[in-house]
């Protein structure tokens, strides 16, 4: 390693990282806090503790049905997720690259989310660069367009929700003006992505240097119909995750309509993206889009924690085969090496 990357790889997180963490533990601090309130509030008009209002809460559940349907929705998740992943992977840096080769490390990365989810998308930047001699920037880069297209499905079936159920958008924007906000938000991204486009063609600004950078291969290389079938292959997840959403809260005596959960749950999962530990976004907005029903803040941690153990439980099945593909030839190196020396 040479001494600027020694420097490098050495070198203390600066103040502006402390300070980010520092408000993003903050802001989820709060969260909780104004979760928690509100909860004790509806506590309180029951005549019973928090802890009383959560134990009769979750204690009405149909627990038996609610795995019934979240253990599959969860394997669907990681097969379409996979799926999504692999064809990503294959457009832009390994063309040979086969499915069956990229569910152990994609399910062994739901290991390394537990900690960190930067972590677990360095999973499948090594195995490429190991089997594929693919470098790390251009792994990063279709990763990055991954994240941007998830974005814009999210955006794009809340639109279609809030399209055919604005009276459920509108009964939500009693703490938010969600109205407002939305079709603002809906309208950005219907502008900007054309533009993003034309951009990465070289159509906008052909002289810019910034779009020849490593990091941004993907999104160079990629053409219009990528776009659309990247949200097209993702799109199995969030609408079997609407029903499941729908379904379960029902069996935890919350009532919400199908159309609801289309218009609400993309927005969910919007907060959920947000950089603060514990998903602390997405727990706030349950309780904001669901004021009735305060309790679903704690829904949704059950929701949440349930989904990241279950598919850590899958990438546990599938890391040994995971650990031959990311280390078997180190591994037998060494042992080769070992025996020489004998």
């Amino acid at each position: 390693m040479s001494e600027a990357a020694e420097s490098t790889a050495s070198r203390p997180p600066s103040g502006w990282s402390y300070l980010f963490r520092g408000l993003t533990w903050l802001l989820t601090f709060g969260c909780f806090y104004l979760v928690y309130t509100r909860i004790a509030a509806a506590a309180a008009r029951d005549g019973l503790s928090v802890w009383n209002y959560l134990v009769e809460f979750f204690s009405e559940a149909n627990w038996y049905a609610w795995l019934a349907i979240m253990v599959p929705y969860s394997l669907l998740f990681f097969v379409v997720d996979a799926h999504v992943t692999w064809r990503v992977v294959r457009w832009f840096n390994a063309p040979t690259l086969k499915l069956v080769d990229v569910l152990p490390i994609r399910a062994s990365a739901y290991i390394l989310s537990l900690v960190n989810e930067q972590v677990g998308k360095g999973a499948m930047t090594l195995y490429l660069l190991r089997r594929h001699r693919v470098a790390g920037w251009e792994t990063l880069s279709s990763m990055l367009l991954l994240g941007l297209m998830e974005i814009y499905q999210l955006l794009l079936f809340s639109a279609v929700g809030m399209f055919f159920y604005a009276d459920v958008v509108h009964a939500a924007s009693t703490q938010l003006p969600l109205e407002t906000i939305l079709p603002a938000v809906f309208l950005g991204a219907l502008v900007y992505l054309p533009l993003h486009v034309l951009y990465f063609r070289g159509h906008v600004l052909p002289g810019s240097k910034l779009r020849d950078r490593p990091i941004l291969r993907a999104f160079r290389e990629a053409r219009p119909i990528h776009y659309l079938l990247i949200v097209l292959f993702k799109a199995p997840n969030l609408l079997v995750g609407v029903v499941v959403y729908t379904a379960a809260l029902a069996l935890f005596n919350v009532p919400v309509q199908l159309g609801s959960m289309l218009a609400l749950l993309p927005l969910i999962f919007l907060a959920a993206a947000l950089p603060l530990p514990f998903h602390a976004g997405a727990l706030v907005l349950w309780t904001v889009l669901f004021p009735n029903y305060p309790e679903v803040g704690a829904f949704s941690m059950v929701m949440h924690t349930f989904f990241v153990l279950i598919n850590a439980a899958i990438g546990v099945l599938f890391l040994p085969r995971a650990n031959r593909e990311l280390f078997g030839n180190e591994s037998r190196t060494a042992a080769v090496r070992s025996h020489d020396e004998h």
